[in-house]
């Protein structure tokens, strides 16, 4: 029994629903960039109507909004809250599906040990996630290409895009270390959500504090730095890092050790 191509297989289904929403919102959003920007000051004089925290909070920044890259880096905050259910609810499948389905028997008869077992559906979710991520970027690349007529900066567009792969591994590390702990989750995705939206409101709070920041992998990457440096502030993405190494740690030597009921 392959358990990496099984559940690379299980995953299918919902990795190219995933895709197609997260490609199909990017394209929603980018089709009314033409039109935005034909009407690009009333527009900001709208936006300049709203307090300053705000727009902090909803990710708006007026002097750049009527660029590609900061029209894009607006919408994306919601592509990322998308990309982040995704990810959640594969970390917390991957270990609390037998559990959950009564299935752990069958699997833990077979001549693997627990850390292979792990590691495949660890290594399958992660493949999941990135074919996600390289799909999206690419038909999101072309269809700007195609619908916007300006110039624009291909490192920042690619540097902000990237970062739906950035919160994607740590949500997607959550969500593994979670049902590790907690194996007999019934509703996956009422977990999901309640953790993202959690870490999503936490960070339109912490847009208006720099040190909230550090406390949701949402605000690890400042578009507006982004669009300005065209590179990412690595104390950050070091934080990121460091939350997706513990957690997948623990993850495994939890997993290893406990036991894992079976019907």
């Amino acid at each position: 029994m392959n358990i990496f191509l099984y559940e690379l297989k299980a995953y299918r289904k919902q990795t190219i629903m995933w895709t197609a929403a997260l490609v199909g919102l990017a394209a929603l959003f980018m089709l009314m960039f033409p039109a935005i920007t034909k009407e690009i000051d009333e527009f900001k004089k709208a936006l300049e109507g709203f307090p300053q925290g705000v727009r902090d909070a909803l990710g708006l920044q007026v002097d750049t909004i009527g660029s590609v890259n900061g029209f894009y880096s607006y919408t994306f905050m919601y592509i990322t809250l998308c990309g982040a259910i995704q990810a959640m609810a594969l970390g917390i499948s991957i270990s609390s599906k037998e559990v959950r389905e009564k299935t752990a028997d069958f699997l833990f008869t077979k001549p693997v040990t627990r850390m292979k077992v792990l590691t495949s559906k660890v290594l399958a979710a992660l493949t999941s996630l990135l074919v996600t991520n390289i799909v999206y970027v690419s038909v999101t690349l072309f269809l700007v290409n195609a619908i916007v007529e300006e110039d624009f900066s291909m490192t920042a567009f690619l540097l902000i895009s990237l970062n739906l792969l950035i919160i994607g591994l740590i949500m997607f590390a959550i969500g593994t270390i979670l049902a590790v702990l907690f194996p007999k989750i019934k509703s996956v995705i009422s977990v999901t959500l309640g953790v993202v939206f959690s870490f999503f409101a936490l960070g339109m709070v912490a847009a208006t504090e720099e040190a909230g920041r550090y406390l949701t992998p949402f605000k690890y990457v400042d578009y507006t730095y982004v669009m300005k440096e065209e590179s990412y502030e690595w104390s950050y993405l070091l934080i990121g890092g460091g939350i997706i190494f513990i957690s997948l740690l623990v993850s495994f030597i939890v997993y290893k050790k406990k036991d894992i009921h079976t019907a």
